[in-house]
């Protein structure tokens, strides 16, 4: 397991992301004075994102499907937690987008190379009535998938 998102788990199997960027921001306002220098004062912190670029080669590993199950999960609008392999935990995200370029066909269409980039955004820990409910987007995929 490379990560999870919520009960989506990215492996090499599933989904593999080729890097993990993230860019955390702070806010600072600037108020200006008369016969001096602008004052700056820090507000906290301000918006923390991660985006997931990747591969996915239908041939050796992965399925689109995995692209349909993150796109089912943003339908719902909820935050999900996003737990490293590793252990460390990130905090509850929300899928913000998500981009696919298919390339390499077989001859029935289906594309043998699918570059994603998925970008999510970091929302507030109190908001527990965000998270997203993993069985119920599991659920909508059965539906909608099969």
């Amino acid at each position: 397991m490379m990560l999870a998102l919520g009960m989506f788990v990215f492996s090499l199997s599933s989904l593999a992301y080729q890097e993990l960027q993230r860019q955390t921001d702070w806010r600072h306002a600037v108020n200006n004075r008369v016969g001096s220098h602008p004052a700056h004062q820090f507000l906290g912190r301000a918006n923390d994102s991660v985006t997931l670029p990747g591969v996915l080669l239908s041939e050796l590993a992965g399925t689109a499907l995995s692209l349909d199950m993150l796109r089912l999960m943003a339908n719902t609008g909820k935050a999900w937690p996003m737990v490293e392999g590793s252990g460390r935990i990130y905090g509850l995200w929300v899928i913000d987008s998500l981009s696919e370029n298919k390339t390499l066909f077989f001859r029935d269409g289906t594309p043998r190379r699918i570059e994603f980039s998925l970008s999510l955004k970091r929302i507030d820990d109190d908001r527990a009535d965000l998270a997203g409910a993993s069985s119920t987007v599991a659920l909508d995929v059965m539906r909608g998938l099969l």
